[in-house]
């Protein structure tokens, strides 16, 4: 109960080829060796990052989905990535949260990257997912939510905090890079939580380039993995020890602004 063990999947990925981007991640998770929780693939893992709903969207009963039900049955893991999902009518960057019993989660991506215009082709959620494991609270978000942290902010309530563990899957470009690694250790310090952020490598169909740099933040900022450039398999292991004494040799948390999100479906 008290750790929780997260393997996340730094690689480049084929562009709009969904066979082939399933093909290689199927093999890179069969070489994992050590034990492990929960996989963390990037942001649209079968795909890259496309503004092609129509041509290579899936509904969820799709063949990206049920690989996502295999993987974690044979593997009796938790495994967790976005793709691209049509759901009545509307198209969506949908976070899944596959369990090995074939039961899942879903948080569709609420700020949509309108510089790539993202927010033309798919269509913004209104619920936050927060999943439970272990007696472990964890936060799942999309990328470009890293840029508002009150979407990803802590709630204060009576017996302690929301959740334990941010995760960012993305498709995050190298030239802001410095962005990313800035705003992930802010997530990390100003939620007092654990933070692992997991990006691409390679280039796009568009000629954009990815540096990985996926890190994983305790809750005093400090980074337990980070890597740039490479393609990477990690794994590492969260203490929950650790994060409780944190929170309370430093309870910033008990001073917090009381506050509550609304969301509307525009």
């Amino acid at each position: 109960m008290s750790t929780l063990t997260i393997t996340g999947i730094q690689t480049d990925l084929f562009w709009e080829d969904k066979k082939a981007n399933l093909d290689m991640l199927e093999k890179k998770i069969n070489s994992i060796k050590e034990k492990t929780e929960i996989i963390v693939l990037p942001e649209m893992f079968s795909t890259g990052f496309s503004m092609q709903p129509e041509k290579l969207a899936e509904t969820m009963e799709g063949e990206t989905v049920q690989w996502m039900k295999r993987i974690a049955a044979e593997k009796k893991i938790i495994l967790t990535g976005s793709a691209i999902i049509e759901d009545e009518g509307n198209y969506y960057n949908r976070l899944i949260w596959m369990l090995p019993n074939g039961e899942y989660g879903i948080y569709d991506k609420r700020h949509r990257f309108a510089y790539a215009d993202e927010d033309e082709h798919y269509t913004a959620g209104t619920r936050r997912l927060i999943a439970s494991v272990k007696g472990w609270k964890i936060n799942l978000l999309v990328c470009y939510d890293l840029r508002f942290p009150v979407w990803a902010r802590q709630a204060t309530r009576q017996d302690g905090l929301e959740f334990d563990v941010l995760i960012y899957v993305a498709n995050w470009p190298e030239t802001r890079v410095h962005a990313w690694k800035t705003l992930l250790i802010a997530r990390a310090i100003e939620n007092q939580c654990y933070v692992a952020g997991v990006n691409r490598t390679g280039k796009d169909g568009k000629g954009i380039h990815y540096t990985g740099e996926s890190m994983i933040i305790d809750a005093m900022g400090q980074a337990l993995y980070h890597k740039k450039d490479e393609e990477d398999i990690f794994t590492v292991t969260l203490d929950k020890d650790h994060l409780i004494s944190v929170r309370e040799k430093f309870p910033f948390w008990k001073d917090a602004d009381k506050f509550q999100i609304i969301t509307n479906s525009e």
